[in-house]
């Protein structure tokens, strides 16, 4: 930038930490946090491309980086493309800076190293200059809090995860009512959430409540999770509370908040004849919408103390003719749909197998 003036700076410095605070409350991970960066970085730092290097957090070393050509956004988090980083860049990451004609890069320090920045202009474009550099350690400093803010809450939110799969493994050796799911479940959930156009956020916390949805057995006696007989009307109840004591066990978790209605309304049926609310039609959340189908599904084909076992096909069946009533059918139409596709129908096959 040449000839700028002293109030152009300011009112350019002050653009771009208005910009990075934006980002940074509108982003709640690494990744995605890294990938807005290096557009951002381009933007105002008027450059050809942007890398932003994070480095894990306990053994120093790159771990992802995030990469904008002024085109697309690209990732590299596979061990092949790390080790295409050069001894330059790690250099950076070290605590060095570079301030090159046509690259910068710049260490992110927040009490230690979190990663680093770089922004590239071709050999045709203007030189950087030094304002370039300050405006990228603006963005920086900015970022960089933000950054290692998500890196701890990632670490913090992967303990509890640890925990909540560790009751959920418990759970599995409590017997037939203890609501374990079948390895493939997810994948079926995720494929059907795919097909609804459901945003990465929503699959995320579905996935959540897919793991977590059995949680409110810690607090059901044991006699009542291993009954093979059919349950007496107070039993029923009893198992029929248990999305409300799933929901109450997570809800001090704030990163979980998103996945108490999926928890809490999967029992909800599309007429509005399920519980424990009376919800029909897009009252129900998508998402609780998606797990009542494939739970549905599961507890078919697999067979409960009260209920024959189903064939897949059967199965497919009684989705069908329970579509608009118990079910979403947009939601049983996109099973339909998928159960056309081989590798669907294996995951099916696997469910059943338990």
């Amino acid at each position: 930038m040449i000839n700028i003036t002293a109030s152009q700076k300011y009112h350019k410095v002050l653009s771009a930490v208005h910009m990075v605070y934006r980002l940074v409350n509108s982003t709640f991970n690494v990744k995605e946090l890294s990938l807005r960066l290096t557009r951002l970085l381009c933007q105002f730092i008027k450059a050809h491309s942007a890398r932003v290097f994070i480095l894990d957090p306990d053994k120093k070393k790159v771990v992802m980086v995030a990469i904008f050509n002024n085109k697309i956004n690209i990732l590299w988090e596979k061990k092949s493309e790390i080790a295409q980083i050069s001894k330059k860049e790690l250099r950076v990451t070290e605590g060095y800076s570079i301030f090159e004609p046509r690259l910068i890069g710049l260490p992110l320090v927040a009490d230690d190293i979190v990663g680093a920045i770089f922004v590239k202009r071709t050999s045709s474009s203007p030189a950087f200059t030094e304002f370039d550099q300050e405006l990228l350690a603006v963005i920086g400093e900015q970022a960089v809090t933000a950054l290692r803010y998500l890196q701890l809450s990632g670490q913090q939110q992967q303990t509890i995860l640890s925990s909540i799969r560790l009751i959920g493994t418990l759970l599995q050796k409590q017997g037939p009512l203890a609501f374990k799911h079948a390895p493939v479940y997810f994948s079926i959930a995720n494929a059907l959430a795919e097909q609804m156009h459901m945003s990465q956020k929503g699959i995320e916390n579905l996935y959540y409540a897919s793991v977590l949805q059995g949680a409110g057995a810690l607090d059901i006696p044991y006699d009542v999770l291993s009954k093979k007989s059919q349950l007496t009307p107070e039993e029923f109840k009893v198992i029929r509370d248990m999305p409300s004591r799933s929901a109450e066990l997570i809800r001090p978790v704030e990163f979980l908040k998103p996945v108490l209605p999926i928890i809490l309304y999967h029992h909800e049926k599309y007429d509005g004849t399920g519980y424990p609310s009376g919800l029909k039609k897009e009252q129900i959340p998508l998402g609780a919408r998606i797990m009542a189908v494939v739970d549905a599904f599961e507890a078919m084909i697999q067979g409960r103390p009260y209920r024959k076992r189903l064939s897949v096909e059967e199965a497919v069946e009684e989705l069908k003719q329970n579509s608009g009533t118990q079910f979403d059918p947009k939601i049983v139409d996109a099973f339909c749909s998928l159960y056309k596709d081989r590798r669907f129908r294996n995951f099916l096959s696997q469910m059943r197998k338990g």
